[in-house]
C-alpha cells in the first residue's frame, strides 16, 4: 500500500511542477501591472529565442563553410552586421509605434515591449530559415 501511495504522491508532485513550468505571467492577465509583466516576459522570451536562433545560424554557417575560413569569416561578419542594423531599425520602428504614449509610462513600456517581441519573433523566423540544409 505504501509504494502505491508514494507513487501517487510523486505523480501528483510531478504534474504540479509541469503545470508551474508551463505557466507564465501572461496567464489570467487582469490589470495593468500584469499586462506589463506579460509584455516584459514576451519581450524577454522573444529576444532570447532570437539570440538562440542567431547562434544556431552561426553554427550552421560554421558547418557549411568551415573548410573555407575566408568565406566563413565574410558571411559571419555579414550576419552580425545585418543583425546590428536590424536591431537599430527595430528599436526605431518600435519608438514610432509606441508614440504618442509618454516615455516611461506603463502604456509606453507595454507598447514598446509588445512591438519588440513581435518584431523579434518575425526576425527569429527569418534567421531560422537561413542556411537550412
Amino acid at each position: 500500500m505504501k509504494p502505491i501511495f508514494l507513487a501517487l504522491l510523486l505523480l501528483t508532485a510531478g504534474v504540479q511542477a509541469a503545470e508551474q513550468a508551463d505557466s507564465s505571467p501572461c496567464d489570467a492577465v487582469e490589470n495593468d501591472v500584469q499586462t506589463l509583466e506579460c509584455a516584459t516576459f514576451n519581450k524577454t522570451t522573444a529576444e532570447q529565442l532570437l539570440s538562440d536562433n542567431v547562434q544556431s545560424l552561426l553554427e550552421r554557417l560554421g558547418t557549411l563553410y568551415g573548410n573555407d575560413k575566408a568565406q566563413l569569416s565574410d558571411i559571419t561578419a555579414k550576419v552580425k552586421n545585418a543583425q546590428q542594423l536590424w536591431q537599430k531599425q527595430r528599436d526605431a520602428d518600435c519608438a514610432v509605434e509606441s508614440f504618442p504614449a509618454k516615455p516611461g509610462s506603463k502604456a509606453y513600456t507595454i507598447a514598446t515591449h509588445d512591438c519588440l517581441a513581435r518584431m523579434s519573433d518575425e526576425r527569429s523566423e527569418f534567421i531560422e530559415s537561413i542556411a537550412q540544409q
